[in-house]
């Protein structure tokens, strides 16, 4: 009987790994953990490592944020149309921002990244794996802290790079919508709703260097959570400046301690993009207004998008998809809302083909946004 039992165990246990006729053999590395392929196991020790001495024990906080923003500068260093006339384009997602430090850092664009670069060098070097992969896998872990996030995919086996990517690859905040799009075509291929998508990165942003006497300064009033309030609060109407007024690349913003970037402003109201804005805030069909939080979208366009960009230079059907690698982040802890003091009387609606849904406002006092601590 205990022998009919166990197989009977086991055929249920081989049943359930069967998906679409294929068989899902997993692997137990030498630490416990299983996955999916042998070769992932060396990327469970990574985790720990820099979940409890770089995110301070697994904290959606300053040094996610950065992390996050290096992935993007280093895989959007890759231009087509100079590959096309015979120039080193750059190798997107090679690690070059962190190997060639003293040139890449240099750019105006990547102003600020020497700091996370050089707190993520001691990982680097006991990682075992290449400062490619570091770099994307660090920044997929990152964002499995924040509340609302998705699970993001992760790959192992990127060449790195031997030799810089050239200036003037990264966009800067003070680009026209016209630029940046043809930028991340030319870098990739994505569409204007792929460039959004890549945006949803702002809501767990800050900006340190826009206005150097205000570091820290997020880019909307939960920088701590993976939701939609970047895309509400960036097309309300700005009315003051957090710091000081002049700096390049910022426009006015709706809230004190809130930075508004000049780029993210013009591509919320474009009419190329506005509609796609506002789709992360809320769903129509037909007319009819279907959700006003629309978080499956911020997760799976974001999980879509980022997976492209975090391969560029790459054939993925030569990476090891460690995917499986990755915690599941934590449920989403908000709901689409105005800060307390702002209406939708405030939105500046920019989508000409759906309106902007109603949404509570928050009770209490205007809304004051602190700056995200340092790690």
């Amino acid at each position: 009987m205990a022998f009919k039992l166990l197989a009977s165990f086991v055929s249920v246990l081989a049943a359930l790994q069967v998906a679409s006729g294929a068989v899902t053999r997993l692997v137990t590395c030498p630490d416990g953990n299983v996955t999916a392929n042998a070769a992932c196991c060396v990327l469970f020790a990574v985790r720990e490592d820099i979940q409890q001495n770089l995110f301070d024990g697994g904290e959606c906080g300053e040094d996610v944020h950065e992390s996050l923003r290096l992935t993007f500068h280093d895989a959007i260093g890759i231009s087509q149309s100079m590959a096309r006339a015979g120039v080193f384009g750059g190798g997107g997602a090679d690690g070059s921002i962190a190997i060639f430090e003293d040139i890449e850092t240099n750019f105006h664009a990547n102003l600020g990244v020497d700091e996370i670069i050089d707190e993520q060098k001691p990982f680097v070097a006991r990682s075992n794996i290449s400062v490619a992969d570091f770099i994307q896998f660090a920044g997929a872990i990152g964002v499995s802290n924040c509340p609302g996030a998705p699970r993001l995919d992760v790959f192992l086996g990127r060449k790195d790079a031997t030799q810089p990517a050239p200036d003037l690859t990264v966009p800067e905040p003070f680009d026209n919508v016209t630029h940046i799009l043809e930028r991340f075509a030319d870098a990739g291929d994505f569409t204007p709703a792929e460039v959004v998508a890549l945006l949803v990165s702002h809501t767990i942003a800050a900006a340190d260097h826009v206005d150097p006497t205000i570091p820290g300064t997020p880019f909307d009033s939960t920088p701590e959570l993976f939701d939609s309030q970047f895309f509400i609060e960036t097309l309300l109407k700005g009315t003051l400046f957090p710091g000081t007024a002049g700096n390049q690349g910022e426009v006015m913003s709706p809230l004190r301690g809130e930075l508004r970037l000049q780029s993210d402003s013009e591509l919320a109201r474009d009419e190329r993009t506005a509609c796609e804005w506002q789709s992360f805030v809320s769903t129509y069909q037909t007319f009819h207004l279907i959700s006003t939080n629309n978080q499956a979208k911020i997760q799976s366009a974001f999980k879509a998008a980022f997976r492209k960009m975090t391969v560029l230079g790459s054939n993925v059907n030569d990476l090891i998809d460690c995917s499986d690698v990755v915690p599941n982040p934590p449920a989403p802890a908000s709901k689409a809302h105005f800060p307390a003091g702002l209406t939708r009387r405030d939105v500046q609606q920019s989508c000409l083909f759906t309106p902007f849904p109603s949404l509570p406002t928050d009770p209490g006092p205007a809304t004051s946004v602190a700056p995200v601590p340092p790690s």
